[in-house]
């Protein structure tokens, strides 16, 4: 799937935004692909999780995405019950006792954290690598060190912005805050991955660093269950995309780059670049 859109962003030469021509399509494939989304569907599928990731988007516009969402996935899961394929939604008709609701449930779930993070990740890591050209010429004189860099963008970007969201289940002080049974406590991912208690001189990019010890996908029992399904991702796409293109640069300015705002996950609204 990456050398193909590879390919086309070569056959339709540069410069090209990445967000568009690479990023974004990668994982909409991948997980239209495991979870049998059909191809004309794709697009709206992504339209609306857009709008659930963002912070602007109003309580009326997500809930209206949300029913458009349940409705589409629930045909999926009725034609999947009818004629089960190999996708994770074929499998579980057939190897498990979930009720519809519970396949929604799940099903949602792997379709929003498997587009916008993801995509974000690609774009955003991709940029900081190009931000950071020591960095990135060590890459690419020892491609050993790729999923070191993963783990390393992982760390340093930390693309979840906002959760996990918890409530307490009962009083409890923390750091000298009282926490009382029933608020909602919200963790700071980002903050957590720049923590100098867990990270030396946490601010500096460094691919070398060595840690998996970053909470980019949450930890314990709540960590994220695509996570090596996303770090596999991240290790083709950007090795695929240094390798092809050892000239790749940014075709607009630094100070061009806009940056979401306004998003459940952080990234780039477009990455234009040349090779």
């Amino acid at each position: 799937m990456t050398e193909r859109l590879l390919d086309e962003m070569v056959n339709e030469g540069g410069p090209v935004d990445l967000v568009q021509a690479d990023a974004k399509p990668l994982p909409t494939l991948v997980t239209s692909e495991l979870l049998g989304l059909p191809e004309t569907d794709r697009a709206q599928f992504g339209h609306h999780v857009e709008i659930l990731f963002s912070l602007s988007s109003s309580g009326e516009e997500m809930q209206q995405s949300m029913t458009i969402l349940g409705g589409m996935l629930h045909t999926l899961i009725a034609a999947a019950r009818k004629n089960p394929g190999l996708d994770i939604l074929g499998s579980l008709t057939v190897e498990t006792d979930l009720n519809d609701e519970e396949l929604l449930g799940i099903t949602i779930v792997l379709l929003i954290a498997g587009l916008e993070t993801t995509a974000n990740m690609l774009a955003l890591g991709t940029y900081a690598l190009l931000r950071h050209p020591e960095q990135l010429a060590a890459l690419r004189a020892d491609w050993s060190l790729i999923d070191d860099a993963v783990e390393e963008l992982l760390r340093y970007l930390s693309v979840v912005q906002i959760g996990p969201i918890r409530v307490a289940a009962e009083d409890f002080v923390f750091e000298a805050q009282p926490i009382r049974e029933g608020e909602v406590v919200m963790v700071s991912l980002p903050a957590a991955n720049r923590d100098p208690l867990g990270f030396e001189d946490p601010d500096t990019f460094d691919i070398r660093r060595g840690t998996t010890r970053h909470v980019a996908f949450g930890t314990g029992p709540h960590q994220c269950m695509g996570h090596h399904l996303a770090r596999l991702e991240l290790a083709i796409g950007y090795k695929s995309l240094l390798r092809r293109f050892p000239r790749l640069e940014l075709a607009v300015p630094t100070e061009e780059i806009s940056t979401w705002e306004m998003m459940v996950t952080y990234g780039v609204a477009e990455l234009p670049v040349r090779w």
